[in-house]
C-alpha cells in the first residue's frame, strides 16, 4: 500500500465532505487518486466504488435520518436502480480509453459545479 498518511488524508477528507455536502467519492475520492496517488481514471473509480460497497456512509446517514432527512422508499428504489446502472457503467468505463474517460469525468464535474452556481433556484 503505497503512502498510508496521503490516503488516511484522502479518506478524512472525503468522509468530512460527504457527511457535510453528500459528496465525496467521485468529487473527492476519484480526482485525488488520480492526482496524488497517480492511479489511472478506471483504477481511481474501481477503487472508490469498492471502498463505498463497506458501510462508510452508514454513519453520516443515521445523522441525517435521526433528524427527519431521509426518505427511506426513495433511497432504497434508487439503491437498487443504482446498483443496476452500476454494473453497466462500470462494465462501459472499462472499455473507453482513459483519456476519454477522464475528460468525460471532468466535463461532467464542471457541468455539476455551473449549473449549481449558476442556474439552482434553490439557492
Amino acid at each position: 500500500m503505497q503512502n498510508l498518511a496521503l490516503i488516511a488524508l484522502i479518506g478524512i477528507l472525503a468522509g468530512l465532505f460527504g457527511g457535510m455536502f453528500g459528496l465525496g467519492g467521485a468529487v473527492i475520492i476519484i480526482p485525488a487518486m488520480v492526482m496524488l496517488l497517480g492511479y489511472s481514471q478506471q483504477m481511481a473509480q474501481g477503487t472508490t466504488l469498492a471502498m463505498m460497497v463497506l458501510p462508510v456512509s452508514a454513519l453520516a446517514a443515521f445523522q441525517y435520518y435521526k433528524n427527519g432527512y431521509v426518505d427511506i422508499k426513495v433511497a432504497l428504489v434508487i439503491a437498487v436502480f443504482f446498483m443496476v446502472g452500476g454494473f453497466f457503467g462500470a462494465k462501459l468505463a472499462t472499455l473507453i480509453p482513459q483519456e476519454i474517460l477522464k475528460k468525460a469525468f471532468a466535463i461532467m464535474l464542471i457541468l455539476i459545479a455551473v449549473k449549481t452556481l449558476f442556474f439552482d433556484k434553490n439557492v
